[in-house]
């Protein structure tokens, strides 16, 4: 529609042009006529000229801004390559890194159960010289009663194909805060099971293990899959700890403990994820040699917790500069035995002397709810015991397992609840 107007704008014009020359000028009309065809051709010609310019300066243009974006395109191209390069290596070194990491476990795995071998074997020795009696199945609710008719060789025998053949059971409790009893931890606790399916609690095989040099054995197998467990949490979330039991036999075992802060050192990625607990016994006992190895793990950045206390009379400060970050303390002892405990202050303040020095207060062994309110009243933060939840065997997948605490506080396994 404009070239149209345009054409008949030039035609009008050259018509002007020609009547104008033949009317002034004495032009006879068929030359008029003819100069007024060449004047609109030539404006004709003109005005495509100009828009042909225009085109070429718009293509021009467009194809200066194409080789701009084809620039622009190839270093985005180079950037995204570099970064696939970047992730790959990342991919590639966590994977190799990973693959160290099993490897190192192998092999002090290996180390550990030949050495455990060794051990057996020089026990056995010491022991009765007849071979032991095979156990007969009993009854999961007289396996107490069953165990403790055993000789020492017999449930020594017992600990040792346990142990060989990694019939070692991990069992998470949950730790919950107060008053909302959401989960924050859980403590991680070993079980062994005879050939039958007896489960053997820790009180009954520590005190074959520990005289035999086992414990070690036993820990390391809890710390492996403490580890396990703790590297399939971290998937999901990196809000929950699990607590780590290790014994004061291990603490004092100058041959595994350098291995097993080597083995952290390889994992010190997960120190956010595991609390090491050990007995207040122990740590008391623990010596120079043994404040240097704790002072040593809380190095790599894992934090400590103490159980099983007895007596309240502790420098905090001294056991915070340890790397203790938790002290569980028995709720019965909160409510009505922090005098027996020989504590410095009463149970409503012993919460703020340790936060003064750094240090949470968990109450354990707390199994209804009146104890509950009463521990709301010293402001207690957090709580472990049979009203939040017994521990739980876990089997094939941790994360798959379903526990059923009882009613009061539901807990969903290595998943924060809501």
């Amino acid at each position: 529609m404009v070239n149209f107007l345009v054409a008949a704008i030039y035609a009008m014009i050259s018509a002007g042009f020609g009547i104008a020359i033949h009317a002034f000028a004495g032009v006879s009309g068929g030359l008029s006529a003819l100069l007024a065809t060449v004047g609109f051709l030539f404006c004709a010609q003109t005005h495509a000229g100009v828009l042909r310019g225009r085109e070429r300066r718009k293509t021009e243009r467009q194809i200066a801004q194409l080789k701009k974006n084809a620039r622009t395109l190839e270093q985005s191209l180079k950037e995204t390559r570099a970064r696939i390069e970047d992730i790959t290596a990342a991919v590639e070194a966590r994977a190799s890194e990973q693959s160290r990491k099993i490897v190192s476990e192998l092999k002090m795995l290996e180390g550990l159960m030949r050495d455990f071998a060794q051990r057996i074997s020089a026990k056995a020795k010491e022991a009765a010289p007849a071979a032991p009696a095979q156990p007969r199945p009993q009854p999961q609710g007289h396996a107490r009663s069953y165990l403790e008719t055993l000789g020492q060789a017999e449930l020594l025998e017992i600990i040792r194909s346990s142990l060989e053949e990694n019939r070692v059971d991990l069992y998470l409790q949950p730790i919950v805060s107060l008053p909302q009893r959401k989960l924050r931890f859980y403590e991680a606790l070993s079980r062994l099971r005879s050939e039958d399916g007896t489960v053997i609690m820790p009180s009954q095989y520590m005190k074959v293990a520990a005289p035999a040099g086992l414990m070690s054995v036993v820990d390391n197998l809890l710390l492996f899959r403490c580890v396990q467990i703790v590297r399939r949490l971290v998937q999901k979330t990196r809000e929950i700890a699990i607590f780590c039991n290790i014994s004061g036999d291990t603490l004092a075992d100058a041959e595994f403990f350098p291995q097993f802060l080597d083995y952290m050192q390889h994992n010190k990625d997960l120190a956010g994820q595991i609390v090491f607990e050990f007995g207040q016994a122990a740590v008391l006992k623990a010596g120079a040699a043994g404040e240097a190895n704790l002072r040593q793990l809380a190095a790599l950045g894992f934090a400590l917790s103490m159980d099983h206390i007895e007596t309240l009379a502790l420098d905090f400060s001294r056991i915070k500069s340890l790397g203790f970050r938790h002290i569980k303390v028995r709720a019965q002892t909160l409510i009505q035995g922090m005098a027996n405990a020989q504590a410095a202050v009463a149970a409503e303040d012993f919460k703020k002397l340790l936060e003064r020095q750094g240090l949470n207060l968990i109450a354990e062994r707390v199994e209804d709810e009146k104890t509950v309110v009463q521990l709301l009243d010293f402001n207690v933060d957090y709580a472990q015991g049979y009203l939040f939840g017994e521990p739980r065997a876990l089997r094939d997948d941790p994360l798959k397992a379903a526990e059923q605490p009882r009613a009061a506080a539901p807990v969903i396994p290595l998943r924060r609840t809501a």
